[in-house]
């Protein structure tokens, strides 16, 4: 279970739990079409965050600058001693004229906030009591299960790897291979249990994958090994190929969404390709929505973006907006992991929940009536993953707002959940070997997700 703790306020959440859930037992298929299990799970180090993330600029003082040049001049003659300090002087009257001029800008930059700034002041003003209110309880029930201690408070995190292989690349390349006719393929293929080279010839760009097993599966995608959780289904392309997951013929009644929102550190730091928000009106949420779908997006704490989806991209897609979640970010010692009121980033996102109506005029259906009702201004607290991008899973939350036996959609993931179907240019990027911890193990035994039996010695892990 992800969910630590819940009440009225929101939920407490272990996503590296989660993540390891479904892995306890991973069929693996290798030479001569051998079995083996495994036992995999997330590396917990991932979420190793000790303290928040602050970082001071050093300031060079005086005494720093006259140790310095005291160091310069050793060994010179006092004539070049005297030109020595004379610029040195003049150094630092220069430095202190562009210190105080850098001061009287920054004044003037915090004076005169732009409508954007403004814009996210009142928004922030809006949900800050909301979250200083809520939070305590949360930590507090962390430190009781111990999900949450000080006693690693000063430990430094472990410097990840950011070797993020090429599966956007293989998206981008994948675009110059024609378009084959949907009438000549099935628009879904299946992994079978025991055929190695199926696997290694899956047509991954143009057909939703599905692995059926009531367990995991260790499989080998392009030279590399990923981990499947069971009965997911996933695509692998971009925003302009993503016809086969129309074709899929899914209605879903839960689509969770995880845009790679535009923003000028994105484009600075070119971690990953982003969207204009005019590119996410041209997703076909309303061809993949069942009637009353719940649609959930997350949104950075740019309010040009939030505004976007309230007023233009749902509305565009016949979703009505029902309601605002908060996911709140703390450190393994319960802080917040950047001060709650800095100006610049945020500890908290933006989760915007809507159901799908189909338009404007629609009527008020029995089964509207029957839906059980989002809550505003819930809070999701848990420790963030220290890979770039990577959202606390949804699927045991949102629960309680869904049918038994729904289908569920997440667009633009980075990873696969059980019983999910996902599309994105990345989409299985998290799921690589390389991310878990992985043992063997000689129990075929797995807790299966719901709605399937669990499989048991000497069953096939076939799907029934």
């Amino acid at each position: 279970m992800s969910i630590l703790f819940q009440n009225t306020e929101g939920w407490l959440l272990d996503q590296c739990s989660f993540l390891s859930n479904s892995f306890q037992c991973c069929l693996e298929v290798g030479k001569n079409d051998q079995k083996q299990y495994l036992k995999c799970s997330f590396k917990r180090h991932y979420f190793d965050i000790f303290k928040p993330h602050i970082t001071l600029k050093p300031d060079t003082t005086d005494t720093d600058v006259t140790d310095s040049s005291t160091q310069t001049v050793v060994g010179c003659k006092e004539s070049e001693i005297d030109s020595i300090l004379q610029t040195e002087e003049k150094r630092q009257t220069t430095q202190t004229a562009d210190r105080k001029k850098q001061k009287r800008k920054r004044k003037r930059k915090q004076k005169e906030l732009n409508q954007g700034e403004i814009d996210s002041q009142f928004y922030h003003d809006k949900v800050r009591r909301v979250i200083l209110e809520g939070t305590p309880i949360f930590v507090e029930e962390g430190f009781s299960c111990g999900y949450l201690s000080t006693a690693e408070k000063d430990k430094l995190s472990l410097p990840i790897s950011t070797d993020e292989g090429q599966l956007a690349d293989l998206c981008d390349m994948a675009k110059q291979l024609p378009l084959v006719d949907d009438s000549e393929q099935k628009p879904v293929q299946v992994i079978e249990d025991n055929d190695k080279h199926q696997v290694e010839q899956l047509d991954l760009f143009t057909r939703v994958t599905r692995n059926p097993l009531n367990c995991a599966r260790v499989v080998t995608l392009m030279g590399e090994r990923y981990l499947l959780p069971p009965h997911c289904s996933f695509l692998l392309s971009d925003i302009t190929r993503m016809q086969p997951l129309v074709n899929y013929g899914k209605k879903f009644d839960a689509i969770v969404l995880d845009p790679p929102w535009e923003n000028k550190s994105v484009k600075r730091s070119r971690r990953y390709s982003f969207l204009p928000s005019s590119q996410l009106r041209w997703l076909p949420v309303p061809l993949l929505s069942a009637p009353g779908c719940m649609v959930a997006t997350w949104v950075t704490n740019r309010q040009k973006h939030l505004r976007f989806v309230k007023e233009d991209l749902y509305p565009h897609w016949g979703v009505e907006v029902l309601a605002e979640w908060l996911w709140v970010k703390i450190t393994r010692s319960g802080e917040f992991v950047f001060p709650l009121d800095s100006p610049h980033k945020k500890p908290y996102e933006v989760l915007v929940l809507g159901r799908f109506r189909g338009s404007k005029d629609h009527s008020v259906s029995d089964s509207t009536k029957s839906e059980p009702a989002l809550p505003d201004k819930r809070l999701l607290v848990s420790i963030p993953s220290l890979l770039h991008s990577q959202k606390p899973s949804l699927s045991e939350v949102l629960k309680e707002y869904l049918s038994p036996g729904t289908e569920c959609l997440e667009l633009f993931a980075r990873s696969l959940q059980p019983g999910w179907t996902s599309w994105g240019n990345e989409v299985i990027k998290f799921q690589h070997v390389r991310f878990f911890d992985v043992e063997p193990t000689s129990s075929p035994i797995v807790a299966s997700p719901s709605r399937r039996s669990p499989l048991r010695p000497g069953d096939s892990p076939t799907d029934g």
